[in-house]
């Protein structure tokens, strides 16, 4: 079982940045892969980013490559979405992710946290 505990969001406004933190736990969290979802008002949860178990390979979704990068600290149980240059559709409510990489990927995966909202204000 793999408990996921997000934090990090807030308002802020158009061109800024946040970052988000997930701290992890669980016996195998470090081995998983581990990413970022999103679900805006009234919509479906999202891809947003993944990264591999060791940090060594990472995907975004193309609305936000450029701009977001997902990273890993393993020492700690915790992954980071760092975004940049945001924008009024950024806003969402983030979800950390933690299982196999095409789960994650296809926003099939049963394990999230409780999610931190971003509001990004124009």
């Amino acid at each position: 079982q793999v408990q996921l505990v997000e934090s990090g969001g807030g308002l802020v406004q158009a061109g800024g940045s946040l970052r988000l933190s997930c701290a992890a736990s669980g016996r195998t969290v470090n081995t998983l892969p581990m990413g970022w979802v999103r679900q805006a008002p009234g919509g479906e949860r999202e891809f947003v980013a993944a990264i591999t178990w060791d940090g060594g390979s990472t995907h975004y979704a193309e609305s936000v490559k450029g701009r977001f990068t997902i990273s890993r600290d393993n020492a700690k149980n915790t992954v980071y979405l760092q975004m940049n240059s945001l924008k009024p559709e950024d806003t969402a409510v983030y979800y950390c992710a933690a299982d196999r990489w095409n789960r994650i990927v296809a926003v099939t995966t049963d394990y999230w946290g409780q999610g931190t909202q971003v509001t990004v204000s124009s």
